[in-house]
């Protein structure tokens, strides 16, 4: 995927993705209705009082039995690759959910929207893609927006104890949900890194898949599973108790975190893959990935009406300057499409889409 880094769908196959014609408006609707329901995912995750993992794997529970039930492909279709995928999802989710309640939503996903850099470093390595100079440009754009996300951590000046005993009430509630902003951003970056492992992976499997035996709708319910039992079985394993002590005091009580938690799996993620799905089978790529970029565009919005978050200005710099490139480099992707076209005599829109599941960015 282009974008929508916190949908962990894996990338329809070319030939799905860029269908001949103009995209009906519906399938377009679909695509931003996706991209809204991901980006309310840092929001959700910061009403819940439980520990991290215990969100991760009750999210990922619920939203397996949704698809499950309610997306027919997804009870077909399983291989040891969609297992292998999973793992590499649950290690993306775990991730994702941890650094959203220890750093803020905005620095969550941008850093975890640093994917594609990942994904450029290991093609050459791992699929013998070749790096284009598009590409480099997009991996230094990248390097300098993850940068700047940690700058707030980084460079913020210490406050006066004075000023800071004066301001502590006024700033309790928005300060709660980045208790820990540094170790919640490399929690975040991790996200990114394991992302941009399972796209390459399912790049790398996607190769040797016979015609329409890609698995998509399966792997994403093995993707759930697998991150729901490992994230459980860690929480007991560490002992991790249910509810977080320091989160209890939210003023959020049991009831009201089941209904999140019911939200997290049945709207932000299983509705959101099946209308994800549905468009993008008439969307042409490069149109798909810029419309999915609402998502990190509307996490920061939801967390700031929900919680009063305010992220820094280093974050926004690096969030706009990774979101940018992205567009950017989308962009470019389809301009050389067309050329290739063309010289090639072949449809722009086979091209593209072949171009954006090659650099999976």
């Amino acid at each position: 995927m282009t974008a929508g880094v916190d949908s962990p769908l894996p990338p329809l196959p070319p030939t799905t993705i860029a269908a001949a014609g103009a995209p009906p408006w519906r399938s377009r609707f679909d695509l931003i209705l996706a991209a809204a329901l991901f980006s309310t995912g840092g929001a959700l995750i910061k009403l819940c009082t439980l520990n991290p993992l215990w969100i991760a794997g009750s999210r990922s529970l619920i939203a397996a039995l949704f698809l499950w039930l309610v997306w027919p492909a997804a009870r077909r279709g399983y291989t040891r690759h969609s297992f292998l995928f999973g793992a590499l999802y649950a290690t993306t989710m775990i991730a994702f959910v941890t650094s959203n309640t220890l750093s803020t939503a905005a620095s969550a996903i941008f850093l975890q929207s640093t994917a594609p850099l990942f994904v450029l470093l290991l093609s050459p390595w791992v699929l013998r893609e070749p790096v284009r100079r598009a590409d480099v440009l997009l991996m230094v754009t990248l390097a300098i927006g993850l940068l700047l996300c940690f700058g707030d951590v980084l460079f913020a000046a210490p406050a006066s104890a004075s000023s800071a005993a004066s301001a502590s009430s006024a700033t309790a509630s928005a300060a709660a949900p980045a208790a820990r902003p540094l170790l919640g951003n490399g929690i975040a970056l991790l996200s990114g890194l394991a992302w941009a492992c399972t796209l390459v992976g399912l790049r790398w499997f996607g190769k040797r898949a016979r015609p329409g035996h890609d698995g998509a709708a399966a792997s994403v319910v093995a993707g759930n599973l697998v991150t729901s039992v490992a994230a459980i079985g860690l929480a007991l394993a560490l002992g991790q108790p249910f509810i977080d002590p320091d989160r209890a005091s939210d003023g959020h009580g049991l009831g009201a975190t089941v209904a999140v938690l019911a939200a997290l799996g049945t709207l932000q993620v299983g509705t959101a893959y099946c209308v994800l799905s549905r468009g993008m089978r008439s969307v042409p790529a490069v149109e798909a990935s810029l419309l999915l970029l609402l998502e990190p565009v509307l996490s920061p919005i939801w967390a700031w009406l929900v919680h009063a978050e305010v992220p820094g200005t280093f974050t926004l710099a690096g969030g706009g300057v990774i979101l940018l490139a992205t567009a950017v480099h989308a962009v470019m992707t389809a301009g050389a499409a067309k050329r290739a076209s063309r010289r090639e005599g072949t449809p722009a829109a086979s091209v593209a889409a072949a171009a954006n599941a090659e650099s999976a960015a």
